[in-house]
């Protein structure tokens, strides 16, 4: 059987030890927002995999999204049901108009969102325009990176860098983050609500 970090094991605790009347209230905990050709087959996808076998619903679009899905629509629907965002950048990450598209909404609708600068310094990142999108979405996908960029988040060097201690590291800060959220929620629902230690 596999032990469940601390983090993890408070955030299923507040859930539904505490609440059992909570089965699963968030589809999607953790929306991964990436750059596919950069880090889906690496940092991206053994985050999925980690996240699922910590018994967390994530959203990965190659994992997520089947044949006949409408793109935007399911993206949509998981970003405003996600309770957290990850947003994997990388050297080729705002060359992406989906991305910087997930980015904003995820900044937008006031969502927690852990960066992570894989193989790029946050001043290495920029919006450029290319004149192919208005210009108020533009200043929309600045706005959105300028306010990532200044957000703590995790650093990682792909050639260099311990996978193992990596992954465990951003583990640990999505979970504390999800249950962050989670008390919040349940303090809008219930003001006298108290967190109970696991």
């Amino acid at each position: 059987m596999q032990r469940l970090s601390a983090p993890c094991s408070k955030l299923a605790y507040t859930r539904y030890v505490a609440n059992p009347t909570l089965r699963n209230p968030n589809p999607c905990d953790i929306f991964i927002n990436h750059r596919g050709i950069d880090t889906k087959k690496t940092i991206s996808g053994l985050l999925y995999d980690r996240f699922t076998r910590l018994g967390l619903n994530s959203f990965l679009d190659s994992k997520n999204l089947k044949p006949g899905d409408k793109l935007f629509v399911e993206i949509n629907a998981a970003i405003k049901e996600c309770s957290a965002g990850i947003a994997v950048f990388s050297p080729r990450y705002c060359d992406s108009y989906f991305c910087l598209h997930e980015l904003t909404m995820l900044m937008e609708s006031k969502k927690r969102v852990i960066p992570i600068f894989c193989d790029v310094k946050p001043s290495e990142l920029c919006v450029k325009d290319d004149r192919t999108r208005p210009a108020a979405e533009i200043r929309r996908f600045r706005l959105a990176l300028e306010e990532a960029k200044y957000t703590v988040g995790l650093t990682f060097d792909t050639s260099n860098g311990d996978w193992s201690e990596f992954l465990a590291k951003a583990s640990d800060a999505v979970t504390m983050n999800l249950l962050d959220v989670e008390e919040g929620r349940l303090r809008s629902i219930n003001p006298t609500y108290k967190h109970i230690s696991a």
